[in-house]
């Protein structure tokens, strides 16, 4: 009996296509996923990172006004991109004379669970703050 080149593909072949597409398709799916919540996680640090840089600017205003910096421990909330992060920012002495040591760390969540998006740290001196 001879087969016809033109009949097509024949049950074996049509079902051995379809299993390695069943296959492909969710592995696909889940690396676009992981690459998608990868992606917002960047986003998400970038925007951490402005905000602390923020912060971080607007402290070095009052220490330039005060011309002074008291150790202390402050938080806070700001809206940037319609979303609302949170901050925290502790100043502590350093073994250098006129140094302190200043870190901000920021998340979207305002529980201070230890978990952050970014943490900036910084070395002010007080006296050596100058704005123009």
């Amino acid at each position: 009996m001879k087969r016809n080149p033109e009949r097509g593909f024949t049950l074996v072949e049509v079902m051995v296509a379809l299993t390695v597409v069943a296959v492909a398709l969710p592995a696909l799916v889940f690396g676009l996923m992981q690459q998608i919540d990868g992606t917002a996680y960047m986003r998400d640090r970038s925007v951490a990172s402005l905000v602390a840089s923020n912060v971080l600017a607007e402290f070095r205003l009052i220490v330039a006004q005060e011309q002074t910096l008291s150790l202390r421990e402050a938080s806070g909330e700001v809206r940037m991109l319609d979303r609302d992060w949170y901050w925290w920012m502790t100043s502590q002495a350093t073994d250098v004379p006129g140094f302190f040591r200043v870190e901000i760390s920021v998340d979207e969540t305002g529980d201070d669970d230890g978990t952050t998006l970014h943490t900036l740290t910084a070395l002010i001196a007080p006296e050596r703050v100058l704005v123009n």
